[in-house]
């Protein structure tokens, strides 16, 4: 058994579901954005793309998270 995705990755099956485009698609499309806050992004994936806030806040925190890491 695996263990439930926590964070902001327990949001990806619904953001699949529901944008139907894959996150990985999502995580470089905010990589590829010239803009580099979160708050930016975020409001950029809602007004460019459609998402919701919480759908485009946990992208974005998820991406800028493991950008941090690596």
């Amino acid at each position: 058994m695996t263990a439930a995705a926590k964070g902001p990755a327990s949001y990806f099956p619904s953001i699949e579901k529901k944008y139907g485009r894959p996150v990985t698609e999502w995580m470089d499309l905010i990589r590829a954005s010239p803009l580099t806050g979160h708050m930016e992004l975020v409001t950029w994936l809602k007004t460019e793309h459609g998402l919701g806030h919480g759908h485009a806040n946990a992208l974005v925190a998820y991406t800028l998270a493991e950008d941090a890491r690596t």
